[in-house]
């Protein structure tokens, strides 16, 4: 049950009702518009009033005027108004925001819709690593995104898969491989002491030095760039190890497994540490075939057409766009003949209502052409897929290139978080009472609860700035500021304890609030609403931004009344009731984005 909404019908009916009165005119629920009344005026919703001057005839003011002193008169939720030329400022009464808060004290679930046995499924894609490389920081924002898109459409009540698909396969991944086989020398992550993933993602930045090495070498001797690209050996010995593991080679098919597994065992170590999980992992090396015998039956069916050089193509020219390669001269697959096989082994494997890519908007290209390639072949869900696309994350000092080595590795950002947020909390004091391990498990929530909320709270669809250094500030729109206000709250519950406060059941709706706590309550409601919008709109960051209104709203409320040492019983248990659950929907809401809320800091 929503009870904000609940407020906002009795205020919509109130207003039908004052209009019938007024004007003798029956008037729809669509045409009266509330608002949640801005801050620097006095009220908590809004009417607009004009779309109802045709009905009353007068001019806006007047007929605010009007419909708030019929309001007031007859209306019990009503306490007050006030009129700011055509805006009707609404007050409602304390008793109703006192009730208010008790129906959600009552639900400590309030806001988060358990699913149906028929509730749609969902599958989210995100992560997508190479195993040629680390996860870097465009890894973590993935993953952290796609992570939370799941919590946040499960809390709409939606069944969720969680699916990650492993690039294990293509050129880059024979760059890796090739270099190590030349200069390795037997190197493994057990001898080397590096995780897997990091050891292969040194092996592709050695090939690429190698590769411009040879590059610069033959334009010496006078060939052009494309010339000495065509005649490069390094690179033509890489084609020629795709080439291979595509036919099935023995003894490159044991070589990429062995190097797999070590990349696989370290990205577990990094999911882990970040907090993600996945409930089933496709791997392109599986999806690859499925896809070139769908491209295949296309070919077949003439829905895609064949050079003379054997590759084939689909043409997209009556859609807008260009030719689309599909396979190449020499048989091997390209990404989209992956996603296809991927795509139609997902809906053979589950009852998926939609699908969801959580991807960069580089590929904003890519997965337009997906949707009308699926649908070409005849696939239902072609049309249906929802491409979320996401901006670059960049660093202070500019953007990162994998290649050159020159990327923020995802383990090493982890790693310099928990080590900012512990030497952060020793200078504030925050640990002074804690032993060693007390003090790394709240470094680990704090620094992992600073780098989570920093890219989660940006709108998905813009790129952002990452630093380190700001996100982890106990002060303003940050994740630790925000598990402070919890920490803060859990502290004033634990001292209620202590002194024996028992709070009653049912509050008291008796009750005189100030506009802080009316406002408090309000926000505390809207949390439903955010998470619906969250959930509809595939926007995350509407969940950053209430939950720090909402510590913000509090922690004002915190500085400017008594709350413990209130002397009027009713309304300090008032307090303590609003205090619990501002910090249970803090928690709920962190929740959403993978964040843990410490009890104490």
């Amino acid at each position: 049950m929503n009870q904000l909404m609940n407020i906002e019908n009795i205020l919509q009916d109130a207003v039908i009702s004052a209009i019938k009165e007024l004007y003798n005119t029956e008037v729809a629920s669509s045409q009266i518009t509330l608002q949640k009344t801005k801050k620097e005026f006095k009220g908590h919703y809004t009417l607009v009033t004009f779309p109802l001057l045709k009905i009353s005839k007068k001019n806006p003011e007047q007929t605010a005027q009007e419909i708030g002193t019929y309001l007031g008169a007859n209306s019990a939720v009503i306490a007050d108004f006030n009129v700011i030329k055509g805006f009707l400022n609404l007050t409602i009464s304390s008793s109703v925001w006192a009730d208010l808060l008790n129906q959600i004290n009552q639900d400590p679930e309030f806001g988060i819709v358990a699913p149906a046995d028929d509730a749609p499924l969902y599958m989210v894609e995100y992560s997508s690593p190479n195993t040629n490389k680390p996860l870097h920081l465009g890894h973590v924002r993935n993953n952290l995104l796609g992570h939370s898109l799941c919590e946040v459409l499960k809390a709409n009540g939606k069944k969720v898969v969680k699916t990650n698909i492993v690039n294990d396969r293509g050129i880059h991944i024979c760059k890796s491989m090739l270099a190590w086989q030349k200069w390795g020398n037997g190197e493994t992550p057990e001898s080397s002491g590096k995780k897997g993933d990091h050891l292969i993602g040194d092996y592709y930045v050695l090939f690429d030095k190698n590769y411009k090495a040879e590059l610069a070498e033959l334009q010496s001797q006078g060939l052009s760039k494309e010339e000495s690209e065509n005649q490069s050996s390094l690179m033509n010995e890489a084609r020629e190890m795709l080439r291979k593991w595509e036919s099935g080679d023995e003894e490159v098919v044991t070589l990429w497994r062995t190097m797999n597994s070590w990349v696989y065992a370290g990205f577990d170590e990094t999911y882990k540490k970040l907090g993600v999980s996945f409930d089933k992992i496709y791997y392109e090396s599986e999806t690859y075939l499925a896809g070139k015998d769908e491209v295949l039956r296309g070919l077949k069916e003439g829905l895609f057409y064949q050079q003379e050089d054997g590759s084939v193509w689909a043409d997209l020219t009556s859609y807008g766009l260009d030719q689309k390669i599909l396979l190449r001269s020499d048989g091997t697959s390209v990404y989209m003949t992956q996603d296809i096989g991927t795509a139609k082994l997902r809906f053979d494997d589950y009852p998926i209502d939609t699908m969801i890519y959580v991807v960069g908007n580089e590929q904003n290209y890519h997965f337009q052409v997906l949707s009308i390639l699926l649908d070409m072949l005849g696939f239902e869900f072609g049309k249906g897929l929802v491409h979320y696309s996401y901006g670059m994350v960049e660093l202070p000092e500019g953007k990162m290139k994998s290649r050159e080595g020159t990327v923020v590795d995802a383990d090493d950002l982890v790693e310099e978080m928990v080590d900012t947020a512990r030497e952060t909390s020793a200078e504030l004091g925050k640990l002074d009472d804690c032993t060693l391990e007390e003090a790394d498990e709240i470094a680990r929530i704090i620094g992992l609860g600073a780098l989570k909320y920093f890219i989660l709270k940006v709108d998905p669809k813009k790129n952002m700035t990452f630093n380190p250094k700001e996100s982890i500030d106990f002060n303003g729109n940050t994740g630790p500021f925000i598990q402070y206000t919890h920490a803060r709250i859990k502290s004033i519950l634990r001292k209620a304890e202590s002194q024996g406060i028992e709070i009653p059941e049912t509050l008291s709706t008796a009750v005189g609030l100030s506009e802080k706590e009316e406002g408090l309550v309000q926000l505390v409601a809207e949390f439903q609403g955010v998470v619906k919008q969250a959930g509809e709109e595939y926007n995350v960051s509407l969940i950053g931004n209430y939950v720090y209104e909402l510590a913000k709203e509090y922690n004002q409320f915190y500085h400017d009344y008594q709350i413990l040492k209130e002397e009027d019983v009713v309304v300090r248990d008032f307090r303590i009731v609003l205090s619990k659950n501002v910090a249970l929907t803090i928690q709920k809401g962190m929740k959403l984005f993978g964040i843990d809320v410490p009890e104490r800091m």
